[in-house]
């Protein structure tokens, strides 16, 4: 560990952590255009989604079990999904409900119907934008495009910045900061500037293990693998996010790309290896140029919520407890088939060392263990165990454990 004092999230970060799952909306001119990244030049006039129902991208995230989404308000090519002040490359320069249409409106209720949270990717880098050669023009013009969206339209969750493209451009950070947190103060930063999350330097959605909650800096982009520089305000404690497209490298909706689906089994891995490692995973599904989300990709969403709830739904036993033993007490021999681990991360991460052991013909057997647990570890047990006790051994950390939550899972708890 980097920290020599023992870093602590903030509620804030700990009420983002416990939301685990986010479902991502790349949206915009490029769903247009078969692209991922447009130059800026595309016209207005291609944007016409003509059956969009933001609703039913915000009712698929909630059925699935995502706790909240972020929308790519403007992505790189500058087009905006509001009717920006800024500039007329925007939806008010498209035929979509003839130009006065708001995307960002239309997901925001949405949100607030669904009891949905609601993050923002506002892509600092600005192909479009002729004032972008101009460091100090362009700030004002950001800053005003930022002020837009923190004031229009409710609280968000989290505000997305994205690096790509960026590399070797200067900002005016502290300006930028300082227009979160005066109007979005509970929200989290991605990544740039002062963040209070940041990338976890793939876009494969995995997290390597361990992934500590504690960081001094991340990669900027895919682009490069230069560190950020971040503000000295940025706290010690700074967890990852795993984004990840539902199609195999395609952020935006592309003609004819049925066939890069990811499969249900490689859905579950990433969640295995995201989560079950103690970081968030941010599953991008990409709506078409209708305004749908494809009925393969709602499908098959449904289906990775499905399954995680079928896994981890319904603990066959569980318990908490502070100090280097606790023992959970499972009532009768059961096969088991997860273990899931979570500290007590108000305190910080304090375990360094762990093994998990089963009683087995009075004796105690290892069937897991590793170096962090963090907010969550997910242990799969291959082959199960039938055990009526299970014990958890911190062997070593930097203070007293605090275990928030020790579960079993099993067949037997399945429905």
């Amino acid at each position: 560990m980097n920290n020599t004092k023992l870093a602590r999230p903030t509620p804030q970060q700990m009420t983002w952590q416990d939301l685990e799952l986010g479902m991502f909306f790349h949206f915009g001119i490029n769903t247009f255009c078969d692209q991922e990244w447009g130059e800026g030049t595309d016209s207005p006039q291609l944007f016409n989604p003509k059956e969009l129902d933001a609703r039913q991208w915000i009712r698929t995230a909630k059925e699935a079990g995502f706790k909240y989404v972020i929308l790519t308000a403007k992505h790189h090519d500058g087009f905006c999904l509001w009717p920006t002040n800024t500039t007329d490359y925007s939806v008010k320069s498209s035929p979509w409900k003839d130009g006065k249409g708001d995307v960002v409106r239309e997901v925001a209720d949405a949100c607030r119907e669904e009891n949905m949270l609601l993050g923002l990717y506002v892509s600092p880098w600005d192909r479009n934008a002729p004032c972008y050669c101009d460091p100090d023009a362009y700030d004002d013009f950001y800053a005003e495009q930022l002020t837009e969206l923190l004031t229009g339209y409710g609280p968000l969750v989290e505000v997305w910045f994205d690096g790509a493209g960026s590399e070797g451009h200067k900002y005016d950070w502290p300006r930028i900061m300082g227009l979160v947190k005066r109007h979005q103060p509970d929200a989290m930063v991605f990544n740039m500037g002062a963040p209070t999350i940041r990338w976890v330097g793939n876009e494969d959605g995995v997290a390597p293990y361990p992934c500590w909650n504690t960081a001094e800096s991340a990669r900027v982009s895919m682009f490069t693998s230069d560190m950020n520089t971040w503000m000295e305000e940025t706290p010690a404690w700074v967890p990852a996010e795993c984004d990840v497209p539902i199609r195999k490298r395609h952020w935006f909706w592309h003609p004819g790309d049925e066939q890069s689906l990811h499969s249900l089994e490689h859905l579950l891995d990433l969640y295995y290896r995201s989560v079950g490692h103690g970081t968030t995973l941010l599953l991008n599904v990409s709506p078409d140029n209708r305004g749908l989300l494809p009925e393969a990709d709602v499908s098959r969403v449904l289906e990775l919520g499905a399954e995680i709830r079928h896994r981890f739904g319904n603990p066959l036993s569980e318990t908490r407890g502070s100090g280097n033993e606790i023992i959970l007490e499972c009532g009768k021999e059961q096969e088991i088939d997860h273990i899931v681990t979570m500290e007590d991360i108000a305190y910080g991460e304090r375990v360094r060392l762990y093994i998990v052991e089963a009683e087995m013909a009075g004796d105690w057997a290892p069937i897991a263990g590793g170096s962090a647990i963090g907010h969550k570890k997910i242990d799969r047990i291959d082959p199960p165990v039938r055990t009526s006790r299970i014990r958890l051994r911190v062997l070593e950390a930097v203070e007293s454990p605090e275990v928030r939550s020790l579960s079993v899972f099993g067949p037997l708890g399945r429905v």
